[in-house]
């Protein structure tokens, strides 16, 4: 009998164990959920899981495919007649594009992991404190988990309990939107009351109080909540946890992972451990053998000729987010553009030291930046959006470029696609802004867009699976 992909997924919880440090994720052997819900030690080891699930090629591993690529910034390399991330670069999608099932199905597997924690802990006798953080944690990863597939595919199952019977996996329809970022907004805003504001020791890059904000502060915006949004991110800034680092290079050492700049990052570890980061060589030029990074790169998300010249003179981002050439083993110079952030040296293909930044401090002032230029304080925008150019060695803004709410708008475009190309935001700016279609359009052309682009294209197509086996239930998104 054929399952749906989204149950079995979600049954399919493999627990982890983390032992004294919070990134050793290797699996229990033969686990039962039955039996592993039992005491702190167990939640904890759950806890972890739940961490790992961002790891998943659906998740973080491969987020560049929907939250770069169909954007202006980078385009994909295509090898043969593989054309699975062509299909985002220039919108001829089909609903049985094996990227997006992945996002489907590797969202809903992290969301079981975190149900089943939020559910089974009141039964386990434990420290209080330590049950109110570890559901703080879960309720945070369970909003992030759902922020990135409400932002792909609009409406989608809201699934806030463990599902523990196949059957009972049918019954979920999407839910609008609207009811799923409600659910989001209430888990953040939870988790936010009970999460400490630091860790130390083995736990640092867990979910923190900060983390919880600053990720609310983004929900708002989304929303176009921007008042809500301008006292959340106020509140993430008034608390004095987090700085820009001085030097904009440093933010991407593997020696400075979570630093004072870093709010939340998906947690890797090298060493031949499955817990290394794939970036370092996913980015570096195909066919480069070993001149760029160890063991050779698979050429993705390429950064295009227009992000490229959209780089100020002079500013210092530019030579640490990417490079336009390198010199191959025969000292030969080769033109090529790739990605330079994710520098870490693996330990095998694919097995680096580099977190992926989900929201650093940067994002934090550009976000409030905007939140108030939309609610009508330009003026005191411009501190922060200059504030972020200083570092990388640019001139302030003034009034006479971005002193007024229209000019301000697209002051932040610009500096948040610079100060954070390559960390997955530019699609999901544009679309958040509404500037998705007014770019693209203009830049059809160039970027060899295969399709007229209407408001259809600001989201996804639901994966043809889920529909083919739940069809009273799941249906497509307009469009596709």
């Amino acid at each position: 009998m054929r399952r749906k992909i989204l149950i079995s997924a979600l049954l399919s919880l493999s627990l982890s164990s983390c032992k004294d440090q919070f990134l050793a994720l290797s699996p229990v052997s033969q686990a039962s959920t039955a039996t592993f819900y039992r005491s702190a030690s167990d939640m904890i080891n759950a806890l972890s899981g739940a961490y790992g699930a961002l790891q998943f090629n659906g998740q973080y591993g491969q987020f560049y495919v929907v939250s770069e690529i169909p954007s202006d910034d980078t385009t994909p390399v295509l090898s043969g007649s593989v054309t699975d991330q062509d299909e985002f670069d220039k919108f001829y999608l089909r609903t049985t594009n094996p990227f997006l099932l992945a996002r489907w199905s590797d969202g809903y597997r992290g969301i079981y992991r975190c149900n089943a924690i939020i559910g089974r802990i009141g039964g386990v006798t434990m420290d209080e404190t330590l049950k109110n953080r570890i559901v703080g944690e879960a309720k945070f990863l369970r909003a992030l988990m759902y922020f990135n597939l409400v932002r792909v595919f609009g409406d989608v199952p809201l699934i806030v309990q463990e599902i523990t019977d196949v059957q009972e996996g049918y019954n979920f329809a999407r839910t609008p939107a609207a009811e799923v970022y409600n659910q989001i907004i209430k888990d953040l805003t939870e988790a936010e009351g009970v999460l400490p504001a630091t860790y130390t020791g083995a736990d640092v890059g867990r979910a923190t109080r900060g983390a919880a904000k600053s990720l609310l502060g983004k929900v708002f915006l989304t929303q176009k909540k921007y008042a809500e949004a301008a006292g959340k991110l106020k509140e993430v800034i008034d608390a004095g946890t987090y700085d820009l680092l001085p030097n904009y290079a440093d933010l991407f050492r593997a020696a400075n992972k979570n630093s004072k700049e870093s709010v939340f990052e998906v947690q890797y570890k090298k060493g031949n451990l499955g817990e290394g980061s794939p970036f370092a060589n996913a980015y570096a030029p195909e066919n480069s053998g070993n001149a760029v990074i160890q063991f050779g790169g698979g050429g993705n998300n390429r950064p295009m000729p227009d992000l490229i010249n959209s780089y100020e003179p002079g500013d210092l981002r530019k030579d640490v987010s990417l490079a336009t050439s390198y010199v191959n083993a025969g000292g030969v110079k080769v033109d090529y553009n790739f990605v330079r952030k994710y520098r870490d040296t693996p330990t095998v293909n694919g097995d680096a030291e580099d977190n992926w930044p989900v929201i650093r401090y940067a994002d934090v002032l550009l976000m409030y930046a905007e939140a108030l230029n939309e609610t009508g304080k330009t003026a005191d925008a411009l501190p922060l959006l200059n504030r972020v150019r200083k570092r990388a060695g640019l001139a302030d803004r003034t009034a006479a470029d971005a002193g007024s709410q229209a000019a301000m708008r697209l002051a932040l475009e610009q500096e948040r696609r610079v100060e954070l190309a390559f960390e997955g935001h530019r699609w999901f700016d544009l679309v958040r802004t509404g500037r998705a279609l007014d770019v693209l359009k203009a830049k059809a052309q160039a970027i060899g867009i295969k399709t007229s682009l209407t408001e259809n294209n600001l989201i996804f197509p639901i994966p043809q699976s889920q529909i083919d086996i739940n069809p009273s239930k799941i249906k497509q998104n307009p469009g596709y």
